[in-house]
């Protein structure tokens, strides 16, 4: 006949504790309360029983009588129950009820402990509510330094490297979520679902950069999420704004423009991401020869810039919508339409674009987007004519994109080389240069992580 578990043992399994990792967390969680609620403060670092003692307990193998911290947060997990009681065999009253702790039990005369346990016990669970209601895992000095790690990494984000920031965001994104798990007040609550948007867009936007689009639509889904529990239209704005754009990439225009279109049914609380929304459209109906409507939204794009009050896009950085960025999508959008007067366009607002990229201090360069707008600025004027001109745009993107590569930029190189295959001029001993020059860039490793990173 098998022998009688342990009470342990039955309470753990009824409260979903029997796994290690779980009661852990649990032990180190009831230490916090108890910590905070009657002291000493150290209580709270108490360190939890080892897995192979844990597994003892479990077991009934209780040999000697756990330290008195221990104790005490034991007693604090299971109120009501003796330390002696709690090791020894459960009775078949106690495996059968259905109760996730020995108050309940004690008060269906299941478990006698007296009525002065029955009491404390109930005191106790009051207590715990009261601590953790008051308690909080966050406070001002964490949102702050949060905050500010936030801006620091869209500021850093379009001149630095993708892979090693990857991680960096993906551990503070993790921080945030275990806040959110954690016990804070109200008012904490939708900063840090903001702010754990904003770090999965920051990622869904280096998925997208590393050419992994599956991830960035995964991670902008949850960006989305979050947006939708804080209830900040300028987040859920931006969020689809990058999910039209990874459509557009990504050969899929008319979810581009059905995604851009969603994202203008949020008004957002100041800033630039609906003139954003507006010129990922153009382009989407630029891709689709949609010459009216890509034209017309472009002129609707131009008017929301003369009309934007002053505030900032969310933290800024790589989540605003400048208006070099703006005018290299515009220049996109008259490539995509072709024609003289569209090549001259493009040509004119490429150029206009670079210029300003160009008067960033070197520290603060957008290199991807600046990339982008020389690629656009190079097939305007290879399609006029102006090889020379085009090849010194190129040589300038190959250079950059060696130190910080995308996905998007090795795209628009790619684009521009099999163009050039077939240009008139693809012959001549430059534009034999400059196809070579693509194809070793484009046989070097490709836009990645660092080792042991993960999407």
């Amino acid at each position: 006949m098998e022998p009688e578990p342990p009470l342990f043992q039955v309470l753990v399994n009824q409260n979903g504790w029997q796994e290690y990792e779980v009661f852990k967390r649990r032990y180190r969680q009831a230490a916090q309360e108890l910590a905070d609620l009657e002291g000493p403060p150290t209580l709270a670092t108490a360190p939890p029983p080892e897995r192979r003692q844990f597994v003892r307990w479990v077991h009934g193998e209780v040999k000697t009588t756990p330290r008195t911290e221990a104790r005490r947060i034991l007693h604090f997990m299971f109120p009501g129950v003796p330390i002696g009681r709690l090791f020894a065999a459960a009775s078949e009253a106690d495996r059968s009820s259905g109760v996730h702790g020995p108050a309940e039990c004690a008060q269906e005369g299941q478990l006698d402990y007296g009525a002065g346990d029955v009491v404390m016990a109930a005191a106790n669970e009051s207590a715990r509510f009261a601590a953790r209601a008051e308690s909080s895992n966050v406070g001002p000095h964490t949102m702050e330094q949060l905050e500010a790690d936030i801006r620091r990494i869209v500021t850093n984000y379009p001149n630095h490297p993708v892979g090693p920031l990857f991680r960096e965001v993906r551990a503070l994104r993790d921080r945030a979520f275990d806040f959110l798990e954690g016990r804070q007040p109200p008012q904490y609550t939708r900063d840090l679902y903001v702010a754990a948007g904003v770090l999965c867009g920051v990622l869904a936007n280096a998925s997208f950069d590393l050419g992994r689009y599956e991830a960035a639509e995964t991670q902008a889904r949850t960006a989305f999420m979050c947006g939708e529990l804080a209830g900040h239209d300028g987040l859920r704005a931006w969020v689809r704004g990058l999910q039209a754009l990874i459509a557009y990439w990504d050969g899929r225009p008319h979810d581009a423009v059905r995604l851009a279109d969603a994202g203008s049914a949020f008004t957002p609380e100041h800033g630039t991401a609906h003139i954003r929304l507006t010129s990922i459209k153009a382009r989407a109906y630029g891709q689709l020869q949609q010459a009216g409507d890509a034209i017309a939204a472009l002129h609707t794009a131009d008017s929301m810039r003369d009309r934007m009050a002053i505030g900032d896009d969310l933290p800024g950085g790589m989540m605003a919508f400048p208006q070099e960025k703006q005018l290299f999508y515009a220049s996109s959008t008259h490539l995509w339409l072709g024609g003289s007067q569209h090549l001259s366009n493009a040509e004119a607002r490429a150029e206009e674009a670079v210029g300003m990229f160009e008067a960033a201090p070197p520290e603060s360069r957008r290199l991807g987007e600046m990339s982008l707008a020389r690629m656009d600025l190079a097939m305007a004027r290879l399609n006029r004519g102006d090889l020379d001109g085009a090849a010194l745009q190129v040589y300038d993107v190959l250079g950059v994109n060696a130190r910080r590569r995308t996905e998007s930029v090795r795209k628009r190189v790619g684009q521009f080389g099999r163009h050039l295959a077939l240009h008139p001029a693809g012959t001549a001993p430059t534009a034999i240069a400059i196809r070579e020059a693509i194809v070793a860039h484009q046989e070097q490793t490709p836009a990645e992580l660092p080792p042991g990173g993960t999407q």
